[in-house]
């Protein structure tokens, strides 16, 4: 436990530095919307691509790894619709439970998977999200179509949206350069690897600007019910879905880790955008990525004491 406590320490220690630079206005308001599209659209990308490429996944059940994916996110959405008249007083306020409780982090994701596991679990990580993203996107808007306000995204939108994604563009180039075996040649490499090095720490300064504390205000019953079944109940039914698929450790551990993250700050931008309750998105995106600096180490440590 300790162990974990002091893997994990520093990530949220740089994400409550990010905190503490948005209260100094430092460097300046506008500076950090432009950082956080320079990581998202090139740093993120040249990482996923650099730990893809170069990969070796031979030991590894990459296609129980993606079934187990496939699993889990179905099997959260067909319990929150089961439950959606308790989650929520309205289908605006549901949307944001949704997206609360199935979305994740990719900066803080990452910088985790990276600190506990190494190349290979970045590499881990990067398969699995090759699949969660576009699902999830795919599910989320579904979602609000069914659920949220005026607004709506048709199909061909939604689908264009998916494919443009920075994040899958990087998994999908990083997959080919690895299948095709042309790797990372030449100087491509250390430069590749120079632009992954920023990504984590930057990606994590940006989460903690992003998150709004006086949003906490607003707390109710819709922001602790999406925090508890996205902090503790994903990431059993995460454990138990990779037991069923027989699932290594690493493979198991690196999919609770990411049932196991805080909801993702751009849920906030879908949730304007699409008629969602904005405000409860604020809530429960800070809400959860505070109690993650709890709860992350102890669902890891059930998890390796207990399934692994």
């Amino acid at each position: 436990m300790l162990t974990l406590i002091h893997a994990l320490g520093p990530v949220f220690v740089v994400i409550l530095l990010g905190v503490a630079l948005r209260r100094l206005n430092f460097p300046s308001a506008d500076f950090w919307p432009q950082l956080e599209r320079l990581v998202y659209f090139f740093l993120f990308p040249a990482m996923l691509t650099t730990r893809l490429a170069l990969a070796d996944f031979s030991g590894l059940a990459v296609a129980r790894v993606l079934l187990a994916v496939l699993l889990l996110l179905l099997l959260m959405t067909l319990l929150l619709l089961v439950l959606r008249r308790w989650l929520g007083r309205n289908g605006a306020e549901f949307t944001s439970v949704y997206q609360g409780a199935l979305r994740f982090n990719t900066y803080v994701a990452l910088a985790v998977a990276a600190e506990l596991f190494g190349s290979m679990g970045l590499a881990l990580a990067a398969v699995i999200m090759a699949l969660m993203i576009p699902l999830l996107n795919l599910l989320c808007v579904l979602i609000f179509s069914l659920y949220a306000g005026e607004q709506r995204s048709d199909l061909k939108t939604t689908l264009l949206t998916v494919i443009k994604n920075p994040l899958i563009l990087g998994c999908l180039f990083g997959i080919v350069l690895n299948i095709s075996g042309i790797g990372l040649p030449g100087w491509s490499q250390p430069v590749m690897e120079i632009l992954s090095r920023a990504a984590l720490p930057l990606g994590l300064l940006a989460v903690g600007v992003a998150l709004n504390l006086d949003a906490l205000r607003r707390a109710g019953q819709p922001l602790i019910l999406s925090s508890l079944i996205k902090l503790l109940l994903m990431p059993l039914a995460a454990a138990l879905i990779s037991q069923g698929l027989a699932l290594n450790t690493q493979e198991q551990a690196v999919l609770v880790l990411f049932a196991a993250m805080p909801t993702a700050t751009s849920a906030y931008i879908l949730a304007r955008q699409l008629g969602g309750d904005a405000s409860l998105m604020a809530a429960i995106i800070t809400a959860q990525t505070l109690a993650a600096m709890m709860t992350m180490p102890l669902v890891l440590y059930i998890n390796q004491l207990w399934f692994s």
